[in-house]
């Protein structure tokens, strides 16, 4: 394998988020689980996204740090950014 583990949306890894929240379809480009605004709507619209465990069907939903998102067996969870410095 010459893909390394961050590039793989297969395998699970963590979006840290400096927000208390991201909406679904940010996430889903954000974690490259959707090109983009229009692929994630199509994930999100054929039940193919599911946050922990649980299909959700609204793509502006709002996910927390702790959250897991599951695309087509790919996972991400959010995590909270921290401050470094100041």
């Amino acid at each position: 394998m010459n893909q390394s583990p961050e590039s793989d949306p297969t395998v699970g890894h963590t979006i840290p988020i400096t927000d208390d929240m991201i909406r679904l379809g940010q996430l889903l480009k954000l974690s490259n689980l959707a090109e983009d605004g229009a692929q994630a709507k199509v994930l999100v619209d054929n039940g193919l996204v599911k946050v922990n465990g649980a299909i959700e069907e609204r793509r502006g939903a709002q996910l927390h740090p702790g959250d897991v998102v599951t695309v087509n067996g790919a996972s991400v969870t959010i995590t909270r950014e921290t401050a470094n410095g100041g």
